[in-house]
């Protein structure tokens, strides 16, 4: 069976969540991307390398306990799928995003959010009618490279490099920054489910890489001004560098409201 954690599901549902309702956008002209400068470059590659990193060393992790192989892929356990979360997205939020930035980090988070509740076999047709209306705001052609994607990192993968074709690279970082905060918001809800396949090596490698994303991004801000109240939100974030599995129960635990203001500043 692979091994597959929600972390990987919920990014994978964030990207295909936007394909799927964006299957008849037109192409449009490549927003004019400005001149970078080396260090931008430097920066921005840094991050990729950093959110790939992250992926990777989730995917080491063994399955959790309450997924199972299905005839669709990976599912939840029926014991699990007893009790409902109560602590998704209103699909209504989609009305408060106003700005492009803000329409793709809607996306995103919606599209995590309607992932599980599909999963947990919870109505999910508001989550479709406002991620398709807000890719018809977004209007990125981008989108429509990944309906092929198979894995979580060659849909990342022709997601980014499609973006930077398309002059939307920018907007990549808004994307991905709201589905970590939506899926550490999701585990911070389940903790001791989530890291029950955590060992201290794991809890270690994926806290830094975090921590070196943060900081990524503070630095980026200074070229791209929109990642702004990202890396605002994510900075209290910084608070989880554990190096063991019981001092990531401990930390989650204290910052589980940090995290959950950090997802309020994303998707207001």
């Amino acid at each position: 069976m692979k091994k597959l954690s929600v972390f990987a599901v919920a990014f994978t549902a964030m990207v295909f969540a936007a394909c799927g309702g964006n299957k008849g956008a037109q192409n449009t002209e490549a927003e004019a991307d400005s001149l970078k400068s080396f260090e931008q470059e430097q920066i921005e590659a840094s991050i990729k390398v950093q959110f790939d990193s992250l992926a990777s060393e989730i995917g080491k992790l063994d399955q959790l306990p309450f997924l199972k192989e299905g005839p669709d892929g990976i599912q939840l356990t029926d014991q699990e799928k007893q009790v409902k979360p109560d602590y998704l997205l209103d699909a209504a939020v989609a009305e408060n995003a106003t700005t492009l930035a803000e329409k793709y980090r809607m996306v995103s988070a919606l599209g995590v959010d309607k992932k599980v509740a599909a999963m947990y076999d919870m109505p999910f047709d508001a989550y479709e009618k406002a991620i398709t209306k807000l890719l018809a705001d977004i209007n990125d052609p981008s989108f429509k490279d990944i309906q092929d994607g198979s894995t979580i990192y060659e849909t990342t993968q022709t997601l980014y490099d499609s973006m930077q074709a398309n002059g939307r690279i920018n907007y990549f970082w808004q994307l991905v920054s709201a589905s970590l905060v939506e899926e550490l918001y999701v585990m911070s809800q389940n903790t001791e489910k989530f890291l029950s396949v955590f060992n201290d090596d794991a809890v270690a490698n994926v806290t830094f890489r975090i921590i070196l994303l943060q900081d990524a991004l503070e630095r980026l801000t200074e070229y791209d001004p929109e990642l702004a109240p990202v890396a605002e939100a994510i900075s209290p974030l910084t608070v989880l560098n554990a190096t063991s599995v019981n001092e990531l129960k401990t930390q989650l635990g204290d910052a589980k409201e940090k995290i959950a203001e950090a997802r309020k500043a994303l998707v207001k």
